[in-house]
Formats: structure tokens, sequence, C-alpha cells
């Protein structure tokens, strides 16, 4: 028989594993969320419908063929919307490992388009969207928190398995991308 000290610490372990998480954490990921996924939806909007002071879709097309993208109408369309859904979901925690994924496969676009440039360069390293990029995988995996549309879901739990969807469909869909 275990002593009483060490009884009370197991009955402890056991209490504080099974607790949720604190009230603090739920708010600092809402805020997370909020800002990346909003910020990210304001971009996309920006490159379909010319919001927010950008040029919209005929000049963001133009300007994806100029870097390599054809048919610049289609890649423009397909990185605005994978912005502007991902981040509202992700900003609104639904359906969070797919709008992490669709925002990791823009984000790994822009990796590449900036690898060559390196990290913290004076004309845009790859520092902005490789933390977009483990912002969203690190809220796939965490779950999106309690002030989340997914909560009642399984996959609003985050997990390995989330993780792993947000990770591998948004390397697959920037693999397609950048083999085309």
């Amino acid at each position: 028989m275990k002593p009483r000290t060490e009884l009370r610490s197991d009955t402890r372990a056991r209490s504080e594993a099974v607790r949720p998480p604190p009230a603090a954490a739920d708010v600092g990921l809402l805020l997370l969320r909020l800002t990346v996924g909003l910020i990210l939806a304001g971009h996309g909007a920006q490159k379909l419908f010319g919001l927010f002071g950008g040029h919209g879709l005929d000049a963001t097309a133009k300007g994806f063929e100029a870097i390599g993208y054809r048919p610049g109408p289609f890649f423009a369309g397909l990185a605005g919307a994978s912005e502007l859904l991902g981040g509202l979901g992700l900003a609104a925690g639904l359906l969070t490992p797919l709008a992490a994924a669709a925002l990791i496969g823009v984000m790994i676009n822009a990796v590449a388009l900036a690898a060559p440039k390196g990290l913290w360069t004076e004309t845009g390293g790859f520092e902005y969207p490789l933390i977009i990029a483990v912002v969203a995988l690190t809220v796939a995996a965490t779950g999106p928190g309690r002030f989340a549309l997914d909560r009642p879901f399984r996959w609003g739990h985050g997990g390995w398995r989330s993780a792993a969807f947000a990770l591998g469909a948004g390397g697959l869909g920037a693999a397609l991308v950048l083999a085309l």
C-alpha cells in the first residue's frame, strides 16, 4: 500500500490531467485566431474584390502571371479564396483543420517565392508566411478553444489527427500548385 502522501500526489496529478484549460488560454486562442484569421481574410478580400486598398482580381491575376503562376486568374482566385475562407474559418473556429490547411497551402507557396531572399530582408523575406503557417498548424493541433464554432465536433479539440490533416492537405495543395 502506498503512503498517504503518495496517494494524494497521484490523485492531484490525475485531477490536473483532466482539468479543462484555464479561461485565459481560451481567450488567448480566440485573440490569436481573430487576429491572424481576420488579417488573412482581409488579404483575400484585397485579392478578390479590391477591398482594403487591394487591387482586385484582374490586377492580382496579372501580378500572379508576372511571377510565373499561369493562368493568373485561376491562381489569384485560388489564393484569394484560400486566404478569405481559411482566414474566416480560423477566426470563427469553424472547420479549423480545413481552414488551417487552406492557409498553410497558401503560405507554403509564399515561402517558396520568398525563400531565395532569405529571412528578414528589406525586400520581404519569408518570415511572415512562415509565422502564419505555423500559427495555423498550431491552432489545428491545439484546437480552436472554447470560444469556437467547432467546439461540439471531434475535430474541434485539436490533436495529432487535426494537425496531420492540416499539414498534409495544405502541403499537398501547395505541392500541386507549385508543380503546375
